[in-house]
């Protein structure tokens, strides 16, 4: 019974985000090859964990998704950006504060797919104290920052 319980909660906790004020999803690319060199493909895990991620979020009133010029964060976007018919926007992984100026200017749902150097950088930004880090290989964070008055963070995990 636990089993069906978490995935009914985290569906309502999306749902309601989603119609709160803006709401920004970060995540940190999915599972990265051991080949490839300064840019791999995603691993046969990161591509089960990009599917996953679309399925977590296809219902959360996303209408915006940023990626870096990266070939594995464009691969854990891709299976959402497929399935809202959304073409995501790339950003240079090192140019925060032009993606930060997108996020603010837009009252959209976004999702952002970044590192795990860039991703506590991008929470910052909005204002949120609290320290985030993100270990060499965690790759299951899913972050949301509610855009309220203060901004809100959520730290979720998903598989």
């Amino acid at each position: 019974m636990k089993r069906f319980i978490l995935p009914l909660l985290f569906s309502g906790l999306l749902v309601s985000a989603a119609t709160a004020q803006s709401t920004i999803f970060l995540v940190r690319h999915a599972e990265k090859a051991g080949t490839g060199g300064t840019d791999p493909d995603l691993s046969e895990a990161g591509r089960a964990r990009a599917e996953s991620l679309a399925t977590a979020l296809k219902d959360a009133g996303i209408s915006a998704i940023f990626a870096t010029e990266l070939k594995r964060t464009q691969q854990t976007a891709a299976p959402l950006s497929k399935l809202l018919h959304l073409d995501p926007t790339i950003i240079p992984a090192k140019d925060t504060a032009a993606l930060m100026a997108r996020l603010r200017s837009s009252p959209a749902n976004a999702l952002v797919v970044g590192h795990g150097n860039t991703i506590p950088d991008l929470i910052k930004g909005f204002g949120i104290t609290s320290p985030i880090n993100i270990g060499e290989n965690d790759y299951d964070n899913l972050f949301l920052v509610v855009l309220d008055e203060p901004p809100r963070l959520i730290r979720l995990h998903y598989r």
